[in-house]
């Protein structure tokens, strides 16, 4: 069938369906020609775009409609050394397509140079992945985002696939996919927890590196972006109907309540290094989206450690990254972002990391994007790569200060202390001074990358060898504790040390200042065998055991985890104290009996400088005030709570903890012990008496009977916190 071709617009870009046929539009400055490739059961029809409109190839085809499968050649100079890879002879995904269909096939030649570095002349079209025109209509039936606080967040991170893949109650053509998600055995569970906001694994279309598919395995996590606008076609339970179930999913999790935050990775894609293949980008217009060597523009700017890095200096780059957040909130409907290796996207001149940079600013002036949850990895691999505490007003932050902070604190580091007092109540230290709140820090014990928290208290030696690069891949430094064997044991007491290890991690997370973010597993006690970096494993090794650890067959151990897990989220949830909007001062707050915090030895007196600095063992003791909250409900009025004292042993000894003298209350009753499975039956203890807390062990008492007087504030209580 002949196609009629019209000049078309240069916006928007990528394929655009009105009814009657669909407009084509493509940026590449460099490019000499364009063609639009259309497929179909009869083979391959070429199309040139004929029509330049400030950089962008743009033509209307009329009669093509959605389903219609379609690629683009680009035609230019084929000059590596000035970073040009211009090469007809490769079909190439629209990089704002919006589905695709197909997986790259590299039995085909798909990389754009041959053996002698020419330019490669064989077609690569059977290898190619290819965009799908789509039709954005759908009933969202008055889907609204659910806008939780963040004070009130409690975040999720899983992948979508291994969530799913082996619960006995999903329906078995539903695991693994958008709809499995979105389940009603799910969504029970999530609720049961107490999850708010879904944080997911990398769910935009994605490629198999190179590298990876020589081994013989796949990026099961999907950090190799290939389409910024495409759900990735690995998790519909329907081949082709992704976007769909997407928005099906999102509807259904809205309608429970529930948040949907995407894992989103525009620091790099999946064409890798100078030697990987010309999928997409690299084809277009290499200079315009990727970072190029100033001295050797034939070698990318790596600060990502895949191999390339996106040119956040250039303003279709910029574009492209905006243009596709605001699409997944407009018309996916999702609730936030957690950006992988966000400090990449603020590298600017001289590759610097630039707080007020481009990318950053456009965000705060964006009507849309400055609204949604906004969370940073905030470290790439580059120089001064580290960047936690520096980001921007509007953002969280992955602190991983915390992570090591806490992690270290219950192996009996004594050393971190005074670092755990700046962890418990917020990291002031890190996010007070740029007008930041105590949300600003998304505190995590683990998270995909790395231990699971069973593993964490199990294994201090990696385990990755299942990933064929010879065990190098993964962190070396996880700041883990084995608890005296390493791996599995049939002994007791080293049994019981590590369930009780992993409650006093669940309780930190839970009780801290800030945002808490819960691996996916980690509440029923999911082990990855020791391997701390399973990208590369799509199999039981990643995918969370329901049938073993979570329903039918769970083990009473694993039952009893997930009912403690449940408990500490839901005792969280009641108690505002633990979810202050506003840093702790140390001080009394609008006429309250008592200071907001107050520090303790374990012999009960006020902590003084000295403890923080010369600390005798990993101990400390917080008071927090509920009547000193500085915190007003929707009707203006002040929002009062009980108030709660916490006692840790990070040691490895036990430690006899004398409790405040009267003026800070007269009775507390036990709420939490860690050496037990579940909250605490409310044993009731007198100011002033002692108490054993075991190594490695939490306790949390609420006061039952307050005690007014002539309290006075001290000038040793460490009012940063």
């Amino acid at each position: 069938m002949e196609r009629t071709v019209r000049p078309g617009r240069h916006t928007p870009l990528g394929a655009t369906f009105d009814g009657q046929g669909v407009n084509f539009a493509v940026y590449s400055e460099n490019a000499t020609g364009m063609e639009v490739c259309l497929f179909d059961e009869h083979g391959e029809k070429r199309i040139p775009l004929r029509e330049h409109t400030m950089h962008v190839w743009h033509g209307y085809v009329h009669g093509v409609k959605p389903g219609q499968r379609y690629g683009f050649r680009a035609k230019g100079p084929y000059d590596p050394g000035r970073g040009l890879l211009f090469n007809p002879n490769k079909l190439l995904v629209d990089p704002y397509a919006r589905s695709i269909d197909g997986k790259i096939d590299y039995a085909e030649p798909v990389f754009a140079y041959g053996e002698n570095g020419a330019a490669d002349t064989r077609d690569d079209a059977k290898g190619i992945p290819k965009g799908v025109v789509v039709e954005d209509r759908f009933d969202w039936e008055g889907d609204a985002h659910p806008f939780v606080p963040w004070a009130d967040t409690v975040l999720y991170e899983a992948h979508l696939k291994g969530l799913t893949m082996r619960h006995p109650n999903v329906p078995e053509e539903l695991r693994g996919t958008y709809l499995g998600l979105a389940s009603d055995p799910i969504i029970h569970h999530l609720h049961t927890l107490g999850v708010t906001s879904v944080e997911l694994l990398p769910i935009h279309e994605s490629m198999n590196e190179h590298s990876v598919a020589a081994r013989g395995r796949v990026n099961y996590w999907g950090y190799s972006t290939l389409g910024y606008f495409a759900p990735d076609q690995r998790f519909a339970a329907v081949p082709g109907r992704q976007v769909t179930e997407f928005k099906e999913m999102v509807k259904r999790l809205h309608h429970a309540g529930i948040e949907v935050v995407l894992d989103v990775v525009y620091n790099h894609t999946g064409e890798g290094d100078h030697l990987g293949p010309s999928v997409s980008f690299r084809g277009l217009d290499n200079p315009t989206y990727y970072r190029l060597q100033t001295q050797n523009r034939a070698r990318y700017e790596d600060y990502t450690g895949c191999g390339n890095s996106l040119n956040m200096m250039h303003p279709q780059t910029i574009k492209l990254v905006m243009d596709s957040l605001r699409y997944w909130v407009t018309e996916m409907h999702v609730d936030g972002f957690r950006f992988d290796l966000a400090t990449t996207l603020a590298r600017e001149v001289g590759a610097q990391v630039d707080r007020l940079s481009a990318f950053f600013d456009i965000i705060h002036q964006d009507p849309i994007l400055s609204n949604v949850k906004l969370i940073a990895e905030p470290w790439d691999l580059g120089h001064n790569g580290y960047q936690v505490g520096n980001f921007p007003v509007l953002w969280t932050e992955w602190n991983g200060r915390y992570r090591d902070t806490v992690r270290k604190f219950w192996t009996g580091n004594r050393g971190v202390v005074g670092d755990m007092g700046y962890r418990l109540t917020g990291s002031s230290d890190l996010y007070e001074d740029d007008g930041r709140r105590p949300h600003a820090s998304i505190n995590f014990i683990t998270a995909h990358d790395g231990f699971t928290l069973r593993d964490l208290v199990t294994y201090e030696k990696k385990r990755n060898l299942a990933n064929g690069e010879d065990n190098r891949d993964g962190s070396d430094d996880n700041s883990a504790w084995n608890c005296g064997v390493e791996g599995p044991t049939d002994d007791p007491r080293v049994n019981e040390l590590r369930a009780r290890q992993v409650r006093n991690f669940i309780v930190t997370l839970m009780l801290s200042q800030g945002v808490p973010m819960i691996t996916a597993g980690d509440e029923i006690g999911k082990t990855q065998d020791g391997n701390n970096n399973a990208y590369a494993q799509d199999n039981e090794i990643s995918w969370l055991d329901w049938d073993e650890y979570g329903l039918h067959a769970w083990d009473v151990d694993r039952q009893r985890l997930f009912a403690f897990v449940s408990a500490v989220v839901a005792f969280r949830r009641r108690h505002p104290v633990f979810r202050r909007p506003r840093f702790l001062r140390g001080e009394r707050i609008a006429g309250s009996e008592l200071p907001d915090i107050a520090w303790f030895r374990a012999d009960g007196r006020e902590m003084q400088q000295s403890d923080w600095e010369r600390p005798e063992r990993a101990a400390l003791a917080l008071l927090l005030s509920g009547e000193a909250l500085d915190w007003r409900d929707a009707k203006g009025e002040n929002v009062l709570d009980d108030t709660f004292l916490i006692l840790l042993n990070g040691s490895h000894d036990d430690v006899t903890f004398t409790l405040p003298s009267i003026e800070w209350g007269a009775k507390w009753a036990r709420r939490i012990d860690t050496t037990e499975d579940t909250m605490s039956d409310g044993t009731s203890l007198e100011a002033g008496a002692r108490t054993s807390v075991v190594a490695h062990s939490l306790h949390v008492y609420k006061r039952t009977v307050p005690v007014r007087g002539s309290w006075r504030p001290t000038r040793s209580t460490k009012g940063g916190f």
